[in-house]
């Protein structure tokens, strides 16, 4: 699975609009269901109005009703490991402070953690 996911976000970065950085970035979101969303770093002009590969592929999902999640593949290529910035981590926490975030070179160097690895302290409005 992890695998298939890591290549699903590797795919995806072909997407990406990075003129002004270079760092293309490209996402795969697994939900509890099985569906697979994908997503890519978006940059614009105006700095702030950049989003990230990984909050595309959440939005995309959450914008179709899905609101459990497994894992996200994220990549940034060969050269060198992607993590999710803090916005992403605290975007992503919202919804699955379990998710498991799959990273790495390549399909055969992955790296996997949790979400609460990454934020041990993610924020959480109790209802």
């Amino acid at each position: 699975m992890e695998k298939m996911l890591y290549a699903e976000a590797l795919k995806a970065r072909e997407n990406a609009y990075a003129p002004f950085s270079g760092f293309q970035v490209g996402a795969a979101l697994l939900t509890e269901d099985g569906q697979v969303y994908t997503g890519v770093n978006i940059e614009n002009s105006s700095y702030g109005a950049t989003i990230c590969a990984e909050r595309t592929a959440f939005v995309k999902a959450i914008s179709e009703g899905h609101r459990k999640f497994k894992a996200l593949a994220v990549t940034a290529g060969d050269e060198q490991e992607a993590l999710p910035c803090g916005i992403c981590r605290q975007f992503m926490y919202e919804f699955s402070p379990e998710l498991e975030i799959i990273t790495g070179t390549d399909e055969e160097n992955l790296n996997i953690r949790t979400l609460k690895e990454l934020l041990p302290l993610g924020f959480r409005l109790e209802k």
